[in-house]
């Protein structure tokens, strides 16, 4: 497993607890008491470098290569997935996996970016960056959705849109204004989750939703901290600054009215306990489509606009 800067001294202290532990098998040095003590302040140390994470460090969390992806949790989630293929234009996008499901007894329709776990998958889901016909693709979906009366879930998880030539001569922005269109008069509730990185118009492309909520250590903002450090200050190593002066994350966001909820996850992030990760993110899906199932399509879509429509708000204040 990879390992973050900030869990080194943990790693290190593990392994020397470890290693105590079985030289003790053949020849005890230490009492079960002294093991407990060293066990002890190992959770001590665990519970303070994780309560003290900076915002570089969430980031860290957020790429780790074990954190779980979006087929993660369809195949832990859900009870039953028929995927569906393409845009019906021009091929199918393997950045965003689409298609029927049912999460704890609810019938629902899956869009979800895709980054992939090896070089193979990553190649075949472009890291997760969708090209205009997955837009297409989602948006064919979610219409789909409406049709049946069923929720849409979102899993947001992309460092941005593919920024390629090939995807800018097919329409990119223009895919992207249209999904927002569209999604922002679906009529049908819309549950976004950004499980990872939430990046640019590459992720409110899927993004727009009655409800959204961020893991504790994803990240969502119109820029990555490299290439924010890059333009204000023309030093991509200052991305560390930069990633604590975009306020990204959940408590951030949530403040300024941009999210509505933040996931908890594990003590050092998801890759340390996806299970228990699973459990919180189907539990949310469920708690808010009992919450939305009964509203009527037309004050839905009324409630949707005037949640958009207050993000941004300021005031000036007079001398």
């Amino acid at each position: 497993m990879s390992t973050l800067a900030h869990e080194k001294q943990i790693l290190e202290y593990e392994k020397t607890l470890a290693q105590l532990k079985e030289q003790n098998k053949g020849h005890v040095l230490w009492s079960e008491d002294e093991i407990e003590i060293l066990e002890g302040k190992l959770q001590d140390l665990r519970q303070k470098v994780y309560s003290q994470l900076s915002a570089w460090d969430r980031v860290s969390i957020c790429r780790h290569p074990k954190r779980p992806k979006a087929l993660d949790y369809i195949r832990h989630m859900c009870e039953d997935f028929t995927e569906l293929y393409g845009d019906r234009a021009f091929r199918d996008d393997r950045a965003v996996i689409c298609g029927f499901a049912k999460v704890g007894g609810v019938k629902l329709m899956v869009v979800a970016q895709e980054k992939g776990h090896d070089t193979a998958t990553r190649l075949e889901h472009n890291f997760g960056m969708m090209h205009p016909e997955g837009y297409r693709k989602a948006m064919r979906c979610m219409r789909l959705a409406a049709k049946f009366k069923l929720p849409v879930l979102c899993l947001i998880d992309t460092p941005g849109a593919h920024p390629g030539l090939s995807a800018e001569e097919r329409g990119q922005g223009w895919a992207i204004a249209n999904n927002l269109f569209e999604m922002s008069r679906l009529p049908t509730p819309i549950i976004a989750v950004i499980i990872g990185e939430g990046c640019s118009g590459g992720a409110l492309g899927i993004g727009i939703g009655d409800s959204v909520a961020m893991l504790e250590h994803s990240y969502y903002s119109v820029i990555s901290p490299e290439g924010c450090a890059s333009i204000l200050w023309r030093d991509s190593n200052k991305k560390e600054l930069a990633a604590a002066t975009l306020k990204m994350h959940a408590e951030n966001l949530m403040q300024f009215g941009i999210v509505d909820a933040m996931i908890e996850e594990p003590a050092g992030g998801a890759h340390h306990d996806p299970a228990a990760v699973y459990e919180s993110v189907k539990k949310y899906i469920v708690g808010q489509w009992e919450r939305f199932k009964t509203v009527d399509p037309v004050l839905l879509i009324e409630q949707r606009y005037q949640k958009y429509r207050r993000m941004g708000e300021f005031s000036v204040e007079e001398n």
